[in-house]
Protein backbone atom coordinates (compact mmCIF):
# COMPACT_ATOMS: atom_id res chain seq x y z
CA UNK A 1 0.00 0.00 0.00
CA UNK A 2 0.80 3.36 -1.08
CA UNK A 3 2.33 5.85 1.93
CA UNK A 4 0.64 9.44 1.45
CA UNK A 5 3.18 12.03 3.44
CA UNK A 6 2.01 14.67 1.84
CA UNK A 7 0.48 15.88 5.42
CA UNK A 8 4.17 15.40 6.86
CA UNK A 9 6.00 17.16 3.94
CA UNK A 10 3.28 20.39 4.57
CA UNK A 11 3.88 20.03 8.09
CA UNK A 12 7.59 20.59 7.56
CA UNK A 13 7.49 23.28 4.66
CA UNK A 14 4.90 25.07 7.29
CA UNK A 15 7.61 25.04 9.58
CA UNK A 16 6.81 22.48 11.79
CA UNK A 17 5.06 25.11 13.99
CA UNK A 18 3.34 22.06 16.53
CA UNK A 19 7.13 21.65 17.72
CA UNK A 20 9.76 24.22 19.14
CA UNK A 21 12.47 22.62 20.00
CA UNK A 22 14.82 20.42 17.31
CA UNK A 23 14.40 17.48 19.86
CA UNK A 24 10.51 17.66 19.49
CA UNK A 25 10.14 17.95 16.02
CA UNK A 26 12.17 15.24 15.39
CA UNK A 27 9.73 13.26 17.67
CA UNK A 28 7.01 14.40 16.08
CA UNK A 29 8.01 14.08 12.04
CA UNK A 30 8.61 10.32 13.56
CA UNK A 31 5.31 9.43 15.23
CA UNK A 32 3.51 11.34 11.91
CA UNK A 33 5.85 9.37 9.70
CA UNK A 34 4.68 6.32 11.53
CA UNK A 35 1.21 7.17 11.14
CA UNK A 36 0.90 7.58 7.31
CA UNK A 37 1.96 4.01 7.31
CA UNK A 38 5.87 3.61 7.43
CA UNK A 39 7.17 0.98 10.10
CA UNK A 40 9.55 3.16 11.31
CA UNK A 41 11.44 1.80 14.26
CA UNK A 42 14.66 4.10 14.18
CA UNK A 43 15.07 7.48 13.26
CA UNK A 44 18.25 9.97 13.26
CA UNK A 45 19.23 13.14 12.14
CA UNK A 46 23.05 13.92 12.24
CA UNK A 47 23.88 17.80 12.13
CA UNK A 48 27.24 19.06 12.26
CA UNK A 49 27.59 22.59 13.93
CA UNK A 50 30.08 25.41 15.00
CA UNK A 51 30.95 24.72 18.80
CA UNK A 52 34.61 25.03 20.35
CA UNK A 53 34.34 21.40 21.60
CA UNK A 54 31.53 19.57 19.99
CA UNK A 55 31.69 18.88 15.94
CA UNK A 56 28.31 18.08 15.56
CA UNK A 57 24.50 16.52 17.16
CA UNK A 58 22.54 13.58 16.96
CA UNK A 59 18.84 13.12 17.60
CA UNK A 60 18.06 9.88 17.78
CA UNK A 61 14.26 8.60 18.27
CA UNK A 62 13.26 4.88 19.03
CA UNK A 63 9.43 4.06 18.61
CA UNK A 64 8.15 4.09 22.15
CA UNK A 65 11.05 5.70 23.58
CA UNK A 66 11.18 8.92 22.25
CA UNK A 67 14.09 11.11 21.39
CA UNK A 68 17.70 11.54 22.90
CA UNK A 69 20.04 14.29 22.05
CA UNK A 70 23.88 13.51 21.51
CA UNK A 71 26.74 15.28 21.11
CA UNK A 72 30.08 14.34 19.49
CA UNK A 73 33.01 15.42 20.56
CA UNK A 74 36.11 16.71 18.31
CA UNK A 75 38.08 13.85 19.75
CA UNK A 76 35.57 11.03 18.32
CA UNK A 77 36.45 12.19 14.83
CA UNK A 78 39.65 9.87 15.29
CA UNK A 79 38.00 7.13 16.11
CA UNK A 80 37.27 3.87 13.86
CA UNK A 81 33.33 3.93 14.83
CA UNK A 82 33.22 7.23 13.25
CA UNK A 83 35.71 6.78 10.31
CA UNK A 84 33.97 3.94 8.94
CA UNK A 85 30.32 4.79 9.40
CA UNK A 86 27.52 4.86 7.22
CA UNK A 87 27.14 8.47 8.02
CA UNK A 88 30.95 9.19 6.93
CA UNK A 89 30.20 7.75 3.75
CA UNK A 90 27.23 9.62 3.52
CA UNK A 91 29.24 12.83 3.85
CA UNK A 92 31.63 12.20 1.09
CA UNK A 93 29.35 10.99 -1.15
CA UNK A 94 26.49 12.98 -1.14
CA UNK A 95 24.35 10.12 -2.06
CA UNK A 96 21.52 7.70 -0.43
CA UNK A 97 23.03 4.75 0.90
CA UNK A 98 20.85 1.27 2.21
CA UNK A 99 21.09 -1.72 3.56
CA UNK A 100 18.45 -4.23 3.59
CA UNK A 101 19.77 -6.72 6.72
CA UNK A 102 18.93 -9.81 5.68
CA UNK A 103 21.50 -11.83 7.35
CA UNK A 104 24.68 -10.67 9.75
CA UNK A 105 26.93 -10.36 6.52
CA UNK A 106 24.94 -7.50 5.10
CA UNK A 107 25.62 -5.48 8.32
CA UNK A 108 29.69 -6.90 7.99
CA UNK A 109 31.08 -3.44 6.37
CA UNK A 110 29.56 -0.94 9.28
CA UNK A 111 29.97 -1.54 12.83
CA UNK A 112 26.82 0.60 13.68
CA UNK A 113 24.70 -2.10 10.90
CA UNK A 114 26.23 -4.73 13.09
CA UNK A 115 23.96 -3.47 16.45
CA UNK A 116 21.04 -2.41 14.64
CA UNK A 117 21.27 -5.86 13.38
CA UNK A 118 21.51 -7.65 16.29
CA UNK A 119 18.53 -5.66 17.80
CA UNK A 120 16.87 -6.94 14.88
CA UNK A 121 16.85 -4.08 12.10
CA UNK A 122 15.37 -5.77 9.15
CA UNK A 123 16.38 -2.67 6.60
CA UNK A 124 18.79 0.62 7.02
CA UNK A 125 18.25 3.91 4.77
CA UNK A 126 20.67 6.84 5.31
CA UNK A 127 19.64 10.22 3.34
CA UNK A 128 22.06 13.11 2.70
CA UNK A 129 20.16 16.67 4.64
CA UNK A 130 21.91 19.17 1.88
CA UNK A 131 21.71 22.70 3.20
CA UNK A 132 21.63 25.71 1.28
CA UNK A 133 25.20 26.45 2.28
CA UNK A 134 26.54 23.67 0.96
CA UNK A 135 27.05 21.71 3.92
CA UNK A 136 26.21 18.06 4.21
CA UNK A 137 23.86 16.55 6.89
CA UNK A 138 22.18 13.02 7.31
CA UNK A 139 19.13 11.72 8.23
CA UNK A 140 18.93 7.48 8.78
CA UNK A 141 16.32 5.32 8.82
CA UNK A 142 15.93 1.97 10.38
CA UNK A 143 12.84 -0.97 10.48
CA UNK A 144 12.34 -3.93 11.94
CA UNK A 145 9.35 -4.59 9.75
CA UNK A 146 9.87 -8.30 8.24
CA UNK A 147 11.23 -7.76 4.68
CA UNK A 148 12.29 -4.32 5.40
CA UNK A 149 11.25 -1.06 3.93
CA UNK A 150 8.95 -1.05 0.79
CA UNK A 151 9.91 0.73 -2.11
CA UNK A 152 6.75 2.70 -1.71
CA UNK A 153 8.34 3.53 1.62
CA UNK A 154 11.23 4.28 0.72
CA UNK A 155 10.23 6.99 -1.79
CA UNK A 156 8.12 8.10 0.80
CA UNK A 157 10.83 8.52 3.51
CA UNK A 158 12.44 10.54 0.36
CA UNK A 159 9.85 12.61 -0.30
CA UNK A 160 10.49 13.99 3.09
CA UNK A 161 14.25 14.81 3.15
CA UNK A 162 14.32 18.05 1.11
CA UNK A 163 11.66 19.87 3.42
CA UNK A 164 13.38 18.22 6.53
CA UNK A 165 16.58 19.77 5.34
CA UNK A 166 15.67 23.05 5.28
CA UNK A 167 14.11 22.81 8.74
CA UNK A 168 17.13 21.30 9.99
CA UNK A 169 19.16 24.27 8.74
CA UNK A 170 17.04 26.68 10.28
CA UNK A 171 17.03 25.44 13.58
CA UNK A 172 21.09 24.49 13.15
CA UNK A 173 21.89 28.08 12.34
CA UNK A 174 19.54 28.81 15.69
CA UNK A 175 22.06 26.65 16.86
CA UNK A 176 24.81 28.22 15.60
CA UNK A 177 24.42 31.75 16.39
CA UNK A 178 23.71 30.23 19.86
CA UNK A 179 26.91 28.78 20.19
CA UNK A 180 28.67 31.32 18.78
CA UNK A 181 27.34 34.32 21.19
CA UNK A 182 28.07 31.80 23.99
CA UNK A 183 31.05 31.00 23.12
CA UNK A 184 32.71 34.52 22.23
CA UNK A 185 30.02 36.84 24.76
CA UNK A 186 28.78 34.50 27.57
CA UNK A 187 25.13 32.95 27.62
CA UNK A 188 23.79 35.78 29.37
CA UNK A 189 24.86 38.28 26.68
CA UNK A 190 23.97 35.60 23.86
CA UNK A 191 20.70 35.84 25.20
CA UNK A 192 20.03 39.00 25.61
CA UNK A 193 21.77 39.73 21.68
CA UNK A 194 19.27 36.88 19.90
CA UNK A 195 16.48 38.73 21.89
CA UNK A 196 17.23 41.90 19.99
CA UNK A 197 19.29 43.69 22.48
CA UNK A 198 21.40 44.63 19.36
CA UNK A 199 21.55 48.83 19.73
CA UNK A 200 24.79 50.67 20.77
CA UNK A 201 23.88 52.27 24.38
CA UNK A 202 20.91 49.83 24.48
CA UNK A 203 22.32 48.77 28.62
CA UNK A 204 20.38 48.29 31.89
CA UNK A 205 21.37 48.89 35.69
CA UNK A 206 22.68 45.51 37.19
CA UNK A 207 23.64 44.61 40.66
CA UNK A 208 26.32 42.41 40.51
CA UNK A 209 29.51 40.89 41.95
CA UNK A 210 32.25 41.73 40.14
CA UNK A 211 35.24 39.30 38.99
CA UNK A 212 38.76 41.05 37.40
CA UNK A 213 41.87 39.47 37.64
CA UNK A 214 45.07 39.07 35.85
CA UNK A 215 48.35 37.19 35.63
CA UNK A 216 51.36 38.67 37.53
CA UNK A 217 54.55 39.49 35.21
CA UNK A 218 52.56 38.62 31.85
CA UNK A 219 54.95 41.20 29.73
CA UNK A 220 57.52 39.54 31.44
CA UNK A 221 56.71 36.10 30.36
CA UNK A 222 55.68 37.29 26.86
CA UNK A 223 58.93 38.74 26.39
CA UNK A 224 60.67 35.63 27.02
CA UNK A 225 59.01 32.50 25.77
CA UNK A 226 57.58 31.53 22.60
CA UNK A 227 54.37 33.07 20.75
CA UNK A 228 52.82 29.42 20.99
CA UNK A 229 54.00 28.38 24.48
CA UNK A 230 52.48 31.64 25.72
CA UNK A 231 49.04 30.86 24.30
CA UNK A 232 49.40 27.32 25.53
CA UNK A 233 50.01 28.76 29.21
CA UNK A 234 46.71 31.53 28.74
CA UNK A 235 44.57 28.73 27.24
CA UNK A 236 45.27 26.57 30.63
CA UNK A 237 45.42 29.38 32.60
CA UNK A 238 41.98 30.61 31.75
CA UNK A 239 40.85 26.81 32.43
CA UNK A 240 41.90 27.19 35.44
CA UNK A 241 39.40 30.22 36.35
CA UNK A 242 36.98 30.03 33.71
CA UNK A 243 35.03 26.56 34.94
CA UNK A 244 34.83 27.59 38.59
CA UNK A 245 33.22 30.79 37.62
CA UNK A 246 30.55 29.34 35.37
CA UNK A 247 30.01 26.24 37.74
CA UNK A 248 29.33 29.05 40.53
CA UNK A 249 26.61 31.29 38.81
CA UNK A 250 29.08 34.05 36.62
CA UNK A 251 29.50 34.80 33.31
CA UNK A 252 32.61 35.49 31.82
CA UNK A 253 32.55 38.98 29.94
CA UNK A 254 36.10 39.69 28.41
CA UNK A 255 39.59 38.77 28.17
CA UNK A 256 41.99 41.01 27.47
CA UNK A 257 45.04 39.58 27.12
CA UNK A 258 46.17 38.17 30.26
CA UNK A 259 43.03 39.60 32.47
CA UNK A 260 39.60 38.02 32.48
CA UNK A 261 36.32 40.35 34.05
CA UNK A 262 33.37 38.19 34.68
CA UNK A 263 29.98 39.18 36.42
CA UNK A 264 27.72 37.30 39.10
CA UNK A 265 24.56 38.55 38.85
CA UNK A 266 22.31 39.49 41.97
CA UNK A 267 18.69 38.79 41.99
CA UNK A 268 17.01 41.45 44.09
CA UNK A 269 13.78 40.09 44.22
CA UNK A 270 15.40 36.75 45.93
CA UNK A 271 17.67 39.10 47.97
CA UNK A 272 20.88 36.93 47.18
CA UNK A 273 23.45 39.08 47.58
CA UNK A 274 25.31 36.95 50.75
CA UNK A 275 24.76 33.87 48.48
CA UNK A 276 26.19 35.31 45.14
CA UNK A 277 29.17 36.66 47.14
CA UNK A 278 29.56 33.21 49.08
CA UNK A 279 29.61 31.66 45.53
CA UNK A 280 32.18 34.41 43.66
CA UNK A 281 34.56 33.49 46.49
CA UNK A 282 34.58 29.65 46.33
CA UNK A 283 35.11 30.39 42.53
CA UNK A 284 37.88 31.99 43.59
CA UNK A 285 39.48 29.76 46.19
CA UNK A 286 39.01 26.44 43.32
CA UNK A 287 40.59 29.30 40.94
CA UNK A 288 43.18 29.46 43.20
CA UNK A 289 44.01 26.00 43.84
CA UNK A 290 43.96 25.17 40.30
CA UNK A 291 46.58 28.42 39.10
CA UNK A 292 48.98 26.81 41.87
CA UNK A 293 48.16 23.60 40.64
CA UNK A 294 49.35 24.53 37.05
CA UNK A 295 52.29 26.26 38.47
CA UNK A 296 53.66 23.35 40.11
CA UNK A 297 53.01 21.22 37.07
CA UNK A 298 54.04 23.94 34.12
CA UNK A 299 56.42 23.04 31.24
CA UNK A 300 57.25 26.21 29.85
CA UNK A 301 61.11 26.47 30.60
CA UNK A 302 62.29 29.85 33.12
CA UNK A 303 59.20 30.11 34.29
CA UNK A 304 59.45 30.94 37.59
CA UNK A 305 55.88 30.37 39.08
CA UNK A 306 52.76 31.16 37.99
CA UNK A 307 50.55 34.09 39.76
CA UNK A 308 47.56 35.76 39.37
CA UNK A 309 45.76 38.56 40.92
CA UNK A 310 41.85 38.91 41.52
CA UNK A 311 40.10 41.36 43.05
CA UNK A 312 36.07 41.05 43.92
CA UNK A 313 34.09 43.48 44.80
CA UNK A 314 29.68 44.64 44.63
CA UNK A 315 27.93 46.94 43.46
CA UNK A 316 25.70 48.45 40.14
CA UNK A 317 27.17 48.32 36.32
CA UNK A 318 25.74 49.27 33.25
CA UNK A 319 25.36 46.22 31.56
CA UNK A 320 24.86 45.90 27.63
CA UNK A 321 26.30 47.04 24.32
CA UNK A 322 29.04 50.14 23.91
CA UNK A 323 30.81 51.15 20.76
CA UNK A 324 31.44 52.96 17.97
CA UNK A 325 29.38 52.61 14.77
CA UNK A 326 28.42 48.58 14.27
CA UNK A 327 30.80 47.32 15.74
CA UNK A 328 29.77 46.89 19.54
CA UNK A 329 30.98 44.95 22.41
CA UNK A 330 28.37 43.59 25.06
CA UNK A 331 30.53 44.05 28.14
CA UNK A 332 29.79 46.02 31.41
CA UNK A 333 31.33 49.47 32.68
CA UNK A 334 30.89 51.88 35.73
CA UNK A 335 32.61 52.97 39.03
CA UNK A 336 31.79 49.33 40.21
CA UNK A 337 33.92 47.79 37.33
CA UNK A 338 36.85 50.96 38.26
CA UNK A 339 36.71 50.13 41.95
CA UNK A 340 37.27 46.35 41.05
CA UNK A 341 40.17 47.23 38.57
CA UNK A 342 41.98 49.41 41.14
CA UNK A 343 41.84 46.77 43.84
CA UNK A 344 43.48 43.98 42.10
CA UNK A 345 46.21 46.57 40.86
CA UNK A 346 46.65 47.10 44.85
CA UNK A 347 46.89 42.85 45.33
CA UNK A 348 49.59 42.91 43.05
CA UNK A 349 51.23 45.94 45.26
CA UNK A 350 50.65 44.33 48.74
CA UNK A 351 52.07 40.90 47.37
CA UNK A 352 47.61 39.32 48.01
CA UNK A 353 46.61 36.67 45.25
CA UNK A 354 43.31 38.47 46.16
CA UNK A 355 41.45 41.55 47.94
CA UNK A 356 38.01 42.45 48.23
CA UNK A 357 36.10 45.71 48.80
CA UNK A 358 33.88 46.62 51.80
CA UNK A 359 30.92 46.12 50.11
CA UNK A 360 31.91 42.56 49.45
CA UNK A 361 33.24 41.74 52.64
CA UNK A 362 29.80 43.12 54.67
CA UNK A 363 27.93 41.01 52.58
CA UNK A 364 30.12 37.70 52.27
CA UNK A 365 29.44 35.02 55.32
CA UNK A 366 33.05 33.43 54.63
CA UNK A 367 35.74 34.87 56.95
CA UNK A 368 37.70 37.70 55.70
CA UNK A 369 40.13 40.07 57.64
CA UNK A 370 40.94 43.79 57.20
CA UNK A 371 43.86 44.82 55.32
CA UNK A 372 43.59 48.84 56.06
CA UNK A 373 42.40 51.65 53.43
CA UNK A 374 43.86 52.65 50.91
CA UNK A 375 43.71 55.41 48.51
CA UNK A 376 42.89 54.63 44.94
CA UNK A 377 43.27 56.62 41.92
CA UNK A 378 39.93 58.35 40.70
CA UNK A 379 38.93 57.41 43.99
CA UNK A 380 38.64 60.63 46.60
CA UNK A 381 37.93 58.75 49.83
CA UNK A 382 39.86 56.18 50.46
CA UNK A 383 38.87 52.46 50.09
CA UNK A 384 39.02 49.74 53.19
CA UNK A 385 39.55 46.63 51.79
CA UNK A 386 39.60 42.66 52.99
CA UNK A 387 41.79 39.75 52.23
CA UNK A 388 40.83 35.99 53.06
CA UNK A 389 42.54 34.51 56.38
CA UNK A 390 44.72 31.99 54.02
Amino acid sequence: MACDMSSVVDWLMWGARSARQAKDIMGEMCERVVACGVPLWRGAVFVRTLHPQITGRRFLWRLGAGVEVGELEFERLETAEYRESPVVRVYATMAPLRRRLRQASDAADFEVLQSLYAEGATDYLASPLLFIDGTVHVATWATRNPGGFTDEQIAALESIVAPLARVAEISALRRTATNLLDTYVGRHAGERILAGRVRRGDTESILAAIWLSDMRGFTTLADRVSPDALISLLNRYFDCQVPPILEHGGEVLKFMGDGLLAIFPLDNERNDMPAVCDAALAAADMARERVAALSGSSDIEGLDGLRFGLALHIGEVLYGNIGGGNRLDFTCIGPAVNLAARLEKLAGRLGRTMLVSEQFAQQCRSRLVPVGAHALPGFSEEQRVFADVS
